[in-house]
Order: structure tokens, then sequence, then C-alpha cells
């Protein structure tokens, strides 16, 4: 790392192929590293390696390329037909990440965060009449099957077990982190499909069954918010834990107005979760990776906004 580049770095969502206006904005806002979420088709290296060289040229880190077809899938979440063939597309997809240098990625194992009604009940206005994501547990008890049958939490283990044991090792060998994010929102069961990364307990169990230095946390501060006593820690009280063992490698930063059984997105400064106290937790775990504004409510001003109020909490944490 650069001497003089912050150990906490801001990052946003970058389009796949940016326009220069994008490219611009992200100069002007002074962000640091870029997150890109594609599809199956640049999941090579000649789309990884071309998007880097692009991004390095407006002075812009590229801090991770995801795959949607990859991400919450249900072949891999349910152990479908096709699971393998995923798992393998999975194993390529690390290899190009690796030989293009982007050392990190987010995987989520949720077999229906794509299916709306599964996600957000509704939507509802938060400050200033901004409309956001609502979702409301006894509306989404009475919705029904996504996939046909219920799933058990032992088979949703098996499922997270058999991908994370086959992709792990080529992680290793070219030199890529995968950052586990928590199950949004934390309930127990959606749609009849079991979610277990729904609380403190179950990632102290994949750290286990992973056990690997390339394993560990993408710590989305809002679905954490969204989960509340449940969880069994509370967002900082994560960051403590396992920041402290080096095991948190990216940060969503959003927040909610409340916990379940019914909350709101909101903007990062309006929510129940004080997000100074996340940054100072950061700050003395010596965290060094990357925050991301997630889930903003309304459109680019509002993005803006947030970026610069990240960039006074880091300001004041790191000062402190």
């Amino acid at each position: 790392m650069n001497p003089a580049e912050p150990r906490i770095r801001i990052g946003h969502r970058m389009s796949p192929r940016p326009a220069p206006e994008e490219l611009a904005f992200f100069q002007q806002m002074a962000i640091d590293a870029a997150t890109i979420w594609t599809t199956i088709e640049d999941a090579n290296y000649d789309y990884m390696a071309r998007t880097r060289d692009l991004l390095g040229e407006h002075g812009i880190r590229l801090n991770n390329i995801g795959i949607l077809d990859l991400h919450c899938d249900p072949d891999l979440t349910l152990g479908l037909p096709g699971q393998d063939e995923k798992i393998a597309q999975y194993q390529r997809y690390l290899r190009a990440l690796g030989r293009a240098g982007i050392t990190y990625t987010t995987y989520a194992h949720m077999a229906n965060i794509k299916l709306l009604p599964y996600y957000q009940t509704g939507m509802s206005p938060t400050r200033g009449g901004v409309m956001t994501r609502e979702f409301d547990l006894d509306r989404a008890r009475a919705l029904p099957l996504s996939h046909g049958r219920e799933y058990t939490d032992d088979e949703i283990w098996e499922t997270f077990a058999r991908f994370i044991r086959a992709v792990l090792p080529v992680a290793e060998e070219v030199g890529v982190r995968i950052g586990l994010h928590p199950d949004d929102p934390p309930v127990a069961s959606l749609g009849g499909v079991a979610r277990v990364f729904r609380d403190y307990h179950a990632f102290e169990r994949a750290l286990e069954m992973a056990d690997s230095p390339n394993f560990g946390l993408c710590h989305c501060v809002g679905t954490w918010a969204e989960g509340g006593p449940q969880m069994g820690k509370d967002p900082v009280e994560m960051i403590r834990h396992f920041g402290a063992s080096g095991k948190i490698f990216k940060i969503h930063f959003r927040n909610v107005d409340q916990p379940l059984p019914l909350f709101r997105e909101t903007f990062v400064d309006n929510g129940y979760v004080d997000m100074h106290a996340v940054l100072c937790a950061l700050r003395d775990v010596n965290f060094d990776g990357v925050l991301l504004p997630d889930h903003v409510p309304g459109e680019q001003t509002h993005t803006a906004y947030t970026l610069g109020y990240m960039r006074a909490l880091r300001s004041r944490a790191q000062s402190a």
C-alpha cells in the first residue's frame, strides 16, 4: 500500500463499462476504489485486465469484479442439477481474477434474493419523502414457496460446504480473498428456503468450516442492523470481534431505521446505528480495506452526500 494512502479506503460501485462522466464522478468525489458487478460474459481475464487498466489510467483502484450469475445462484445455494457447472465457472472466475491482480470478491449464499417480493415487501418514504426499500416480516411470511418446496438449514449448510471446499483451494492458489455477505434480510426462512447466515454464530461456523486465510466477511452494517438483537452481536461488536483477527475484508456502509420485524433503509446518518462508532471500531482493529455506500435512497446527489459523509467520518475517526 502507498504510505500516503489511507488504510480505510472509500469505494463505490461502477458500471461494467463506465462512461467518461462516471469516471469523472469517481475522481471528483475522491473515491479510492471501484467495485463492478457484471455478468458471466465478463468472467474472463481480457475483460478484467482491460477494465483494470482503464480505471488505473484515471487513478482508480479496481477492488472487485463480481459476477451476478454466480452470486446468490439457486443452483449453488439449493444444490440443483447445475451446481457442478456453476462451481466450475466460479473456479475459472477466480483464476481470471487472480491473473488480473484483483484480489477480492464478495459471495452471498441466498437462493431467492433476486426475486423482488422475497427481498422487499414494499417501498415507503424516508427523510424528505425519498422512497426506499421496506421489509415487513409479517407480510413476507405470507409469500408462497419460492422454489417449489422447503429447504432446511442442514440442506443449505451442505450446499455451502460443498461450494466453499471446492473453490477455496483455487482462491488460495491465485491469491483471491472471498468475503461472505450475510443473508439480507437475516430471517430464519424466506419463501420456504432457510437463510443460515443470519447471525454471529453462523459466521463463526463458516469460518471454522472454511479454515482459510482467503475466507472472511463482507460485513454489511445495514443487514446486521436489520437483524437487531437476534444477530448475537451488534455491528460494532462484529467489527471488534472478527476485525481483530483480520477476518473482515470489506464493509457495506448503510443504515436502517429500526430492526426487524419491520425496517426501512434510510440515509446513512438517519438510522439507528451510530456510524461514527463503526468507523472508530474499524480504526481500532486496523481495518485495511474498502467501505462502500450501499442501498443509498434516491439518486446520485444522495450518493454524493453519502460519500462526503463517509469521508468526514473517516477523517474524524482517524484524527481522534
